[in-house]
């Protein structure tokens, strides 16, 4: 499985088609095997990837152009339809390579359970890792109707692995009641409903540390991101994001990696949705790629 070879599909705006000269590397991982409601998140990094090229590479909230990062789009990871273990041992894998080589993971979902082998993957490189988690779900349930895979499950892997005091979730609306008195009592941050204020209030904890930020695009109200497997009513706007976003650009955190995942694009025909992405994307390169 090659990561280092130039993607022949369509890639993200301005990528650089040579590996070896790159600071990041974009790819995507096409699963939904695991959701719980709609499926079609698989299709989100082709669909992203392709709007992209509406984009403009200025950017006014960054002040910067994206000549000023290189950045390689490896493309899709070509994962087994239907298989979620060996899937996300070939992400695990991926992403290993990636960080080998010295290059700033940025990874486009698929559904959220595919955060948790890139998690894995960077606690062996960066084992003294804090991770951001921005979504409308807890996704703190050790299992989903038996199944522990899932992608209702990924941030409660991610606490056992690096351990809850360093596990900050913010936009939290939905969730089983066991997940919030989790939240509670393990001693991890969780920001219900909004993101920017509580983030802002959290960076200045974090300042110096390598962290992992992970954004389900269902943070999202459905009027601002109808495009997702698993829509929930009274979540932030874009402009709020974008907000957070820059947050984290302009603090003295370290990030390591990202992802933004659970984008689907067949139940946005208006394109909002993976439009909107991109958009966080180019932020993401330009912000956080040192």
């Amino acid at each position: 499985m090659r990561f280092d070879e130039a993607y022949s599909g369509n890639v993200f705006i301005m990528s650089n088609p040579n590996f070896d000269e790159s600071q990041a590397v974009i790819y995507g991982m096409p699963m939904d095997w695991t959701v719980s409601f709609r499926p079609g998140s698989r299709f989100g990094p082709a669909r992203v990837r392709e709007v992209s090229l509406g984009l403009e590479e200025y950017s006014p909230y960054a002040d910067r152009h994206l000549e000023e990062v290189n950045y390689f789009d490896a493309g899709d990871i070509p994962l087994p339809f239907g298989n979620p273990q060996r899937s996300i041992d070939m992400i695990e894998e991926y992403v290993e390579k990636i960080l080998d080589a010295g290059k700033y993971p940025l990874g486009i979902g698929g559904e959220h359970l595919v955060t948790w082998p890139v998690i894995k993957a960077m606690h062996r490189k960066y084992p003294d890792m804090a991770l951001i988690h921005i979504d409308a779900h807890a996704d703190l349930r050790e299992e989903y109707e038996g199944e522990p895979l899932s992608h209702s499950t990924p941030v409660r892997k991610a606490c056992n692995l690096i351990g809850p005091e360093n596990v900050y979730s913010f936009g939290i609306r939905s969730g089983m009641r066991e997940e919030f008195a989790y939240a509670k009592e393990s001693g991890m941050y969780m920001a219900k409903f909004d993101v920017a204020e509580p983030l802002k209030e959290v960076l200045p904890k974090l300042a110096g540390r390598n962290v992992y930020v992970t954004i389900d695009i269902d943070v999202l109200d459905p009027a601002h991101a109808p495009g997702t497997g698993t829509a929930e009513a009274g979540g932030i706007t874009s402009k709020e994001l974008l907000e957070a976003i820059m947050a984290i650009s302009n603090s003295d955190i370290n990030v390591i990696g990202s992802d933004i995942v659970e984008v689907a694009p067949q139940y946005d025909s208006s394109e909002q949705t993976q439009i909107a992405a991109s958009k966080f994307i180019r932020e993401m390169l330009l912000g956080w790629v040192k």
